[in-house]
C-alpha cells in the first residue's frame, strides 16, 4: 500500500479489523486545522511504512458509526489495530518523529 486509504463505515470492518498487516486509523474531518496539518505526514508515513503498514481514514462527518463505537471525541484521533483488535490511542497532531515512535513502539 504506497498511501494511505479511505475507509468508511461500511468497509471497516473488512479493511481494518481484518487486515493482515497492522491498521494505523484516522479520525478527521473537513473542518479540523490539526487534521489537515497531519494529513501529509500520515500519507508520508503510509509510503515509507508500506508492507508494514497500513493508514487508513475515517470522515467522521460521513461515517458517524465508527468513530462512536471506538469512542472517539476529538479529533484528529489515531487508532492503533492489530490483529482486528484496537492496541494503542493516540489524540492531537503529533510531528512524524513522534509518530513514528509511536508506532514502532506498538508494531515492533
Amino acid at each position: 500500500m504506497s498511501a494511505s486509504v479511505h475507509v468508511n463505515d461500511s468497509e471497516f470492518e473488512q479493511k481494518v479489523l481484518k487486515a493482515s498487516l497492522p491498521v494505523l486509523v484516522d479520525f478527521w474531518a473537513e473542518w479540523c486545522g490539526p487534521c489537515k496539518q497531519i494529513s501529509p505526514v500520515l500519507d508520508e508515513i503510509a509510503k515509507d511504512m508500506g508492507g508494514k503498514l497500513t493508514v487508513a481514514k475515517v470522515n467522521i462527518d460521513k461515517n458517524p458509526e465508527t468513530p462512536q463505537k471506538y469512542g472517539v471525541r476529538g479529533i484528529p484521533t489515531l487508532i492503533l489495530f492489530k490483529g482486528g483488535k484496537q492496541v494503542a490511542t493516540k489524540v492531537g497532531a503529533l510531528p512524524k518523529s513522534k509518530l513514528l515512535e509511536w508506532i514502532d513502539s506498538v508494531v515492533a
